[in-house]
């Protein structure tokens, strides 16, 4: 899997809802932290599009159990249809991630860092910071804030161009009301990896558009800036 464009990935924890993502996404999101029996599903797992597999711990937004996750998430690195795994920046600074990102490479794995900040967007120097450091340790650096107004959204866009001038592949995004339209308008910034839920009753992140809303949108602009 490569990141040197836009791929929408549909986020869902039950892998019998693939086919329902394949008219729309690029790949999917496995969440392994919300559904069941996580690796038995990865087991059976033969449909089309490629995974991603994520174990959200509570802390950032998941619903996992901490003790055993990570050895879970880098047990799914192994299955050949998962292309990139998600692991948390504070996970990889404290050193509990380290054997999932040596897994991920061993296998030929992308890895994606991430960072979800709840109570708010940190101010501009921070974002930057955020995304070089998670750059720094993956293949593709996840930055999601939590957006109070037009001004932390704004502050979002400009640190995704930022870094995205600066080398750096990311996936950007500002949950909540005030931060729905960072979704679509990212990736005009150089946000490479967008999420939304295959069934939109259940979205994983506060904000989320439906599948097909999404991508409608960000094809429509992007294609307004070639």
């Amino acid at each position: 899997m490569e990141f040197d464009s836009f791929l929408l990935a549909a986020a869902t924890g039950d892998l019998s809802e693939e086919p329902a993502a394949r008219e729309h996404a690029d790949l999917v999101e496995f969440r392994m932290d919300l559904g069941e029996a996580p690796l038995d599903q990865l087991a059976e797992y033969d449909g089309d599009l490629p995974l991603l597999a994520t174990n959200r711990v509570e802390w950032e937004g998941g619903e996992a159990e901490a003790e055993g996750r990570l050895a879970d998430l880098a047990l799914a690195a192994e299955h050949p249809r998962v292309e990139a795994v998600d692991v948390e920046l504070s996970s990889v600074a404290s050193g509990g991630g380290t054997d999932v990102l040596e897994r991920a490479r061993e296998v030929g794995a992308k890895v994606v860092v991430s960072v979800h900040e709840f109570e708010g967007t940190p101010e501009p120097a921070e974002l930057r910071r955020l995304l070089e450091r998670s750059a720094g340790h993956g293949d593709v650096a996840k930055l999601a804030t939590t957006a109070e107004d037009l001004d932390d959204a704004l502050s979002l866009l400009a640190a995704t161009r930022s870094a995205t001038e600066a080398g750096h592949t990311v996936a950007t995004m500002a949950m909540g009301e005030a931060g729905r339209h960072t979704r679509a308008v990212a990736p005009v910034y150089g946000s490479r990896l967008g999420y939304a839920p295959v069934d939109a009753a259940r979205a994983t992140a506060p904000g989320q558009y439906d599948l097909a809303t999404l991508r409608s949108l960000v094809d429509g602009l992007l294609d307004g800036t070639r």
